[in-house]
């Protein structure tokens, strides 16, 4: 079912985990309750680093701010144990990525890739540069919730591990990577490192921060797709558009398009497509990497010439290919004297609501009752855009995602970070890995 990976650690999740989250009344162990007491500790550093992490400009072509993101968390992993290395990213046009490893010495130990991203949407010139703390439980920044929280998240719970002698339980990759916000081609590139390590691994566990909402995790998450709509018509004084021997124009055309796509496709679930740019004249410039262009045109001149942008998300690859058949079948329909092209790009696959994502969610949802804290449900995927653990999902038995820093407003200067969250997704995350890795131990010595 899942191809290319270890088959024990679905099994241990059922057989030693999921009955114990029947048992309300569980509580925390000594262990657990020093894992508590250690996040406690660290998090006045974690903040500070959090910080630290704000301030320095990390724009997806920023090379120079995400490669100093990277060495920021290079030398934050050294510093437990980690191997660290850093896979340079000019072969797909960005500035690279961070992979963190600490294998067991325990064969049987479970292994987990977490990934994370360094960059952010807000580029060296913005005007939205720095950390601000707005009370005891909110800050704002470039990223600070989508997502360097979720990095510090992560770099916390590795510490508190190590502190315990925990770490030595459990096999870790970590991915931090440096295009997440702008995938850098081709994609395939891109995302190996990310492909590699879910080879590897049986679980992944990822830090963005999903919905925002403390009371889900992201089981499942739609994949996107990129489209373009290229419609060329024949051009005449507008007094003729309509005429057999004219036709409508390449504007009618797109809208005839458009709006089909909408009848035929807008009531399918988990399914949306947007159209996010259209250029439309006489004469038009689509300046792909720039994501602009210009049109030239007279009001009394029929369109020659439309460019349409837009995204395709879906829950399964299934619902992707019919959706796409759709589409091409209502281009193929041209009006006359008039040609039209539909074409996809590559782009994050989405990752599938399983059994294996649902076993794990259960076990992190009995980790939050554990600590009193809420229930954890899982996420409405429409909630959420695409993100790099997709291309984990396929790879492992189990993924979850939504772990990282909650807050509001990301992608915009309204970024805030809900701080209350911080030291509660630190306990969270670093009591499911300590059960994960107990888990394995007790089917070991069942066995």
């Amino acid at each position: 079912m899942f191809p290319l990976i270890r088959k024990t650690i679905l099994t241990i999740a059922v057989s030693a985990c999921l009955p114990v989250i029947a048992n309300t009344t569980s509580t925390l162990n000594e262990i657990e309750h020093n894992i508590v007491t250690q996040t406690e500790l660290l998090l006045p550093q974690t903040l500070k680093e959090l910080e630290q992490a704000v301030n320095i400009n990390s724009g997806s072509m920023n090379f120079t701010g995400v490669k100093q993101v990277g060495a920021l968390a290079k030398l934050q992993l050294e510093d437990v144990g980690f191997k660290v290395e850093w896979l340079d990213g000019r072969h797909f046009n960005r500035a690279g990525h961070i992979v963190a490893t600490h294998e067991s010495a325990n064969p049987n130990a479970p292994k987990i890739v977490m990934i994370g991203h360094l960059d952010t949407v807000f580029e060296a010139d913005d005007d939205f540069q720095t950390f601000t703390r707005l009370s005891e439980t909110e800050a704002s920044g470039p990223g600070v919730a989508d997502m360097k929280g979720g990095n510090a998240i992560i770099i916390a719970a590795m510490r508190i591990l190590n502190k315990l002698d925990l770490l030595k339980d459990l096999s870790i990759k970590i991915v931090l990577t440096g295009d997440e916000e702008s995938s850098g081609e081709p994609l395939t590139d891109s995302k190996q490192a990310i492909v590699d390590a879910a080879i590897w691994a049986d679980i992944a566990l990822g830090f963005e921060n999903g919905d925002n909402d403390i009371n889900t995790a992201m089981a499942a998450r739609r994949g996107y797709t990129g489209w373009e709509l290229a419609i060329k018509a024949k051009p005449a004084h507008s007094s003729r558009i309509f005429n057999p021997e004219i036709g409508y124009g390449a504007i009618f055309e797109a809208a005839r398009i458009l709006d089909a796509f909408r009848e035929q496709l807008s009531s399918e679930e988990n399914l949306t497509f947007n159209p996010g740019m259209i250029v439309g004249g006489t004469r038009i410039d689509y300046q792909k990497e720039q994501s602009s262009g210009t049109a030239f045109g007279k009001s009394n001149v029929i369109a020659q010439e439309v460019k349409v942008i837009g995204d395709l998300r879906a829950l399964s690859v299934l619902q992707v290919e019919q959706a796409m058949a759709v589409m091409q079948k209502i281009v193929a329909a041209k009006a006359e004297h008039s040609q039209a092209e539909l074409t996809f790009e590559t782009g994050y696959p989405p990752m599938a609501l399983t059994k294996g994502n649902l076993a794990l969610l259960a076990i992190y949802d009995e980790v939050s009752r554990d600590l009193g804290y809420n229930k954890v449900v899982a996420a409405n995927p429409r909630q959420a855009g695409a993100a790099d653990i997709s291309f984990a999902a396929n790879h492992v038995e189990m993924a979850l995602d939504g772990l990282g820093l909650m807050g509001q407003g990301a992608h915009t200067k309204d970024e805030i970070a809900d701080l209350t969250s911080l030291k509660k997704n630190i306990e969270k995350t670093t009591i499911l890995l300590y059960r994960l890795a107990q888990a394995a131990n007790v089917k070991t010595n069942r066995e």
